[in-house]
């Protein structure tokens, strides 16, 4: 019996040891894997950021210069310390990053959105950091040395003070920007903090090394010497602001008040795990889920909230602001951004995105105009397009009206009627958009003709795609007009909400530049036309994928390609048609072309609402084979798998969209059109606690086509929901098979609404 009760008590152990060593079930942040995408397909790669959602402090290794690829970089430079670069070393003091650079190796690394560490092997040091909204947090273990440095590197126009035996703060010129008749400067702040007081310090300026405790101008720095014993590990916190020096040290004693890495790694790691699991899945392959939880992870990271202290800094009037409940965002790029990143971050928390609106204003309001790719500094002049009124019509027409409705329809009409549409320019308007309001269309040049309008930048006029991107957004103006009961300037934006059908030549069959006389621009190839990018009459691709560029009227375009099945055969035939002479000459014309399936471009940004577009066609099986197609051919789980530029999350966010099953088309619309999931379940937590869940019975690999569906347990026979179908809560039941349904939601009838086709 006793020889029982030993055998007993001995298997209940084991099992407690087996249970104890078990490995733990994935979180959503074990999903992450920063470094895909980190080779670029031919441009941009991503960067394996550290740092908070939408934090301010957002970090990663300084790699080997003018190394692109930042994977395949050899060496790593320093780290992030607001303007400042952050080094250690244990070889001879230098005042240039390359003196203290490291060979790295990613066998030896670790990168996760919350914690990252590598051996810098030239050093033999370990390095780690994470990260709070305003700081970053590094640890360094060191070998034994007598001469163990930690250095401080900055560049143009900057400013360094060494304030106690362990304390550094300092500031560094960002950016110079226009203010009225003046250049005024927006300036970054740190105040980095060491756990071992300096046994010796210099700093240094222009190479020529001093005991000064302070240095002002270009290129100088700061080093500390200390004796280390082996294993011995020395922290840095560092604040940042763009407020003041004073300022980063206010925000890093708040975020960080004390020396305790692994306190505030762990805490940075729930944050995120808590945000990752704003939506939740079950299902699909391990690649599958790291690429998803991967792509979320880069849709969170911008804008940037750059409220600091109940304040913020506005590079719009340079001046200090008191945030009044509401934080300040900036670091936007809305021709990237308005399709689907934004879309995506509302459904899980609508009031930060209405803050977000409210930053808008607050632009508008300091600088005058609606920035479409705001920054720290001010406004950019970027890209095409008055996006600004899709973000805040989407807002409105979603029912999230937290902001000044009133005033951002005084914005967006200011935009759309007083600023000028050319690419890349804030010139006034100009005599080629008149023509645009006059005669319904951007004009192109003539063929043969050279270039008069002084107010043209290098990036060349873009013709086609400035009257089609800006119908669109003359589309979204109409909407909130009409909301507002305004119908005399609702009627007045929702005829220019027309003009793309003035661009589609249907001789041809494609939408094509006119010269401002009205006449069809000859010679237009809609393939190869536009020299470099296409920017004599497009934006980075070519006509096939801006012919498709009507998200705010598919009805309307299959109208003027001749009803839905040439509508189809064109749709059909761009996912096979091939590039001309050779894929190496066509992406040397296009090389934002990328992630290609015939000349549909996954890699950039007007490709996306396309493959949804057999929606409203009545062919919904063939978005949902090529949505599949695309996530399964272009996005991958390794250093290549983003199609293109990531533009801060904006290719990443329509994965996220897509692997659950749906994606908005038409921001500004509120519905979703249906594609197909990959998860057999994904549950969306919104911003006020309500659960939206998509189940996909037997879902695989194969069974990717839709046979019936059911909404809240009643029948849905249309590829499209309603945004309060989802913010309400509730389920969408989707029963799936290898084979297409050829009738469900293929009626006319069953189309997602349309300018030309209103909402029933």
């Amino acid at each position: 019996m006793k020889r029982i009760a030993t055998l007993v008590l001995f298997v209940c152990f084991s099992v407690i040891a087996l249970a104890a060593t078990a490995p733990q079930p994935k979180q959503p942040v074990d999903y992450v894997s920063p470094n895909i995408g980190s080779i670029g397909q031919l441009l941009t790669p991503t960067i394996p950021y550290v740092q908070y959602p939408y934090g301010m402090a957002r970090l990663a290794p300084i790699t080997t210069p003018g190394i692109t690829d930042r994977y395949l970089a050899d060496k790593i430079y320093g780290f992030p310390a607001g303007p400042a670069q952050l080094m250690v070393s244990t070889g001879a003091i230098g005042t240039r990053a390359e003196d203290y650079a490291s060979d790295f190796d990613h066998d030896f690394e670790t990168s996760t959105p919350y914690y990252y560490a590598a051996d810098l092997l030239t050093w033999n040091i370990k390095a780690e950091f994470t990260a709070t909204p305003h700081s970053a947090y590094y640890r360094f273990t060191f070998p034994a040395s007598a001469h163990a440095h930690l250095s401080l590197i900055e560049g143009r126009h900057a400013e360094l003070a060494v304030v106690s035996d362990r304390a550094v703060e300092g500031s560094e010129q960002v950016a110079i920007s226009e203010i009225g008749p003046t250049s005024k400067e927006t300036r970054a702040y740190f105040y980095a903090e060491f756990s071992k007081p300096f046994a010796s310090r210099q700093t240094w300026q222009q190479g020529s090394l001093s005991q000064s405790a302070t240095q002002s101008g270009d290129n100088i720095g700061f080093v500390a010497d200390n004796a280390t014993n082996e294993g011995e590990q020395i922290d840095v916190r560092v604040g940042f602001s763009y407020i003041s020096a004073e300022q980063a040290r206010k925000s890093l004693t708040q975020e960080i008040p004390a020396f305790a890495f692994d306190r505030v790694k762990a805490g940075t790691r729930a944050v995120w795990n808590h945000t990752l699991g704003g939506i939740a899945t079950v299902g699909g392959t391990e690649s599958q889920r790291t690429i998803f939880y991967t792509a979320l992870y880069r849709s969170l990271g911008r804008m940037t909230d750059i409220t600091e202290g109940g304040k913020y800094f506005s590079g719009y009037d340079h001046a200090v602001h008191d945030a009044e409940g509401h934080d300040f965002y900036t670091d936007d790029g809305l021709w990237d951004t308005y399709r689907s990143l934004h879309p995506l971050q509302m459904l899980l928390d609508a009031r930060r995105q209405q803050d977000m609106a409210r930053s808008y204003l607050r632009m508008y309001e300091q600088g005058g105009w609606l920035p479409s790719f705001p920054s720290v500094a001010g406004s950019r002049a970027v890209m095409i397009g008055h996006h600004a009124a899709s973000f805040l019509l989407d807002l409105y027409a979603k029912g999230y009206r937290d902001f000044d409705v009133d005033e951002a329809y005084a914005a967006m009409r200011k935009s759309a009627t007083q600023a000028t549409m050319l690419p890349w320019s804030k010139a006034p308007l100009t005599d080629l958009d008149r023509v645009y309001f006059d005669k319904g269309f951007f004009p192109a040049l003539a063929w043969g003709e050279k270039e008069t309008e002084p107010a043209v930048t290098r990036e060349r006029r873009q013709a086609v795609s400035v009257t089609l991107e800006n119908s669109y957004d003359d589309w979204c103006v109409a909407q909130l007009a009409k909301a507002l009961g305004k119908q005399a300037d609702a009627d007045y934006f929702t005829k220019l909400a027309h003009n793309y059908s003035n661009v589609f030549n249907p001789e041809i069959g494609f939408m094509a530049p006119k010269s401002a006389d009205g006449n069809w621009v000859p010679h237009f190839d809609p393939k190869l036309g536009g020299g470099q990018g296409g920017r004599d009459y497009t934006t980075e691709v070519d006509s096939w994928l801006y012919t498709f560029s009507v998200q705010h009227d598919p009805a309307g375009l299959i109208q003027l390609m001749g009803g839905r099945d040439a509508f189809n055969a064109k749709l059909d035939r761009l996912f096979v048609e091939q590039y001309g002479e050779s894929k190496y000459a066509f992406l040397s014309q296009y090389p934002d072309g990328t992630g290609l399936v015939g000349l549909y471009a996954q890699g950039n940004e007007p490709s996306f609402h396309i493959p949804y577009m057999y929606d409203f066609s009545g062919q919904p099986w063939k978005a949902q084979r090529r949505v599949r197609q695309l996530m399964d051919v272009w996005y991958t789980n390794d250093t290549h798998g983003i199609p293109g530029d990531d533009d801060g999350g904006a290719t990443s966010s329509w994965y996220v969209f897509s692997a659950i099953g749906f994606y908005p088309e038409c921001p500004g619309s509120p519905v979703y059109e249906i594609g197909s999931p990959i998860f057999e379940k994904s549950v969306i937590r919104l911003g006020d606690g309500k659960l939206f869940t998509i189940l996909a019975h037997r879902v695989s690999a194969q069974n990717k086509y839709i046979q019936s569906a059911l909404l809240n347990g009643k029948p849905l026979n249309k590829p499209w929901i309603r945004h309060a179908d989802i913010a309400n809560g509730g389920t969408l039941v989707l029963e799936m098979a290898s084979k297409p349904n050829y009738k469900w939601a293929s009626a006319p009838e069953d189309a997602p609404p349309s300018m030309s086709d209103p909402v029933r």
